[in-house]
């Protein structure tokens, strides 16, 4: 049985208001997408801010439901920020049933549609099928599986161009008491996935041209962003998000613009959680 997870698709942000996170991040230099309005069983809507291999979006729930119930909790208790992981699979029907097979539990299969308004003035339909990982053999955060029914809906062109040139998913960071075991347990969720360590940080590769994890301590997370107040960001999700630019001039200029601070780092320069809705959020050369 071959598994059926291909690589990391895109993931979300999970905030406490979502106008106000529009904002942000239109001020960081990123072109968002219309709003998408999910249905009443949802309770959410959300922005997407798409690169031409993935994405990552805005989530926000506008109000309490049973089928929000879980990431409502989520949010109260670990508060805002980069909360999933969205997996690149063919479907979530035959997802489901191979990872069973493989022993890797899932559940909530389903599937739900959302309006997309489209450039010509016109609306189209969003059309997904996700199912979830089991949270006991997630280490951190929630990982899913996401099917595109309507990719032509979703990766729109005129939403992938972005002032600050941003142009893909770079890395997506997490905290961890023990990053070898979660680095371990993050790579089982993938076809491809497999683990490095350099300087006390676990790459989990995730699969050609797809973002990896890197696991690591909070003393080295720090070590890596000396100058930005971890504790503004969700405990027991993920803290940090690299976005790939085409252009790092451009990108600065777009936080310079809006007086947005950055603080260099080595791969390129980031911006606090303060700014960014509960992420550490750092631009790095494509």
């Amino acid at each position: 049985m071959s598994h059926p997870v291909k690589g990391v698709d895109h993931c979300f942000v999970l905030v406490n208001d979502l106008d106000q996170a529009a904002e942000q991040y239109e001020a960081l230099g990123f072109n968002l997408s219309p709003r998408g309005l999910h249905s009443e069983a949802k309770g959410s809507a959300n922005y997407t801010i798409m690169f031409p291999e993935d994405y990552f979006e805005l989530l926000g729930l506008l109000l309490p439901t049973p089928g929000n119930a879980e990431r409502g909790k989520a949010l109260a208790e670990q508060g805002q920020g980069l909360h999933a992981v969205a997996c690149r699979i063919d479907t979530a029907e035959g997802a489901a049933s191979d990872l069973a097979e493989l022993g890797l539990g899932t559940h909530g299969l389903g599937s739900f549609e959302r309006p997309v308004p489209l450039p010509d003035g016109g609306t189209g339909t969003a059309a997904f099928s996700t199912v979830m990982f089991d949270a006991d053999i997630v280490p951190l955060g929630s990982v899913f599986m996401c099917q595109h029914k309507t990719p032509e809906t979703v990766w729109i062109p005129e939403l992938l161009v972005h002032p600050n040139t941003a142009c893909g998913l770079g890395a997506i960071l997490a905290i961890s008491d023990d990053a070898k075991k979660d680095a371990d347990g993050f790579a089982k969720l993938w076809a491809e996935g497999s683990v490095s360590e350099a300087d006390d940080i676990y790459t989990v590769d995730t699969g050609s041209d797809s973002a990896p994890l890197m696991v690591m301590s909070e003393a080295k997370m720090a070590e890596l962003y000396p100058s930005i107040d971890l504790a503004q960001t969700p405990r027991g999700a993920f803290t940090g998000l690299r976005v790939k630019v085409s252009d790092m001039a451009a990108a600065r200029a777009c936080m310079a613009s809006a007086s947005i601070p950055v603080s260099t780092t080595d791969a390129g320069f980031a911006v606090a959680p303060e700014y960014t809705s509960g992420v550490i959020l750092e631009f790095i050369p494509a």
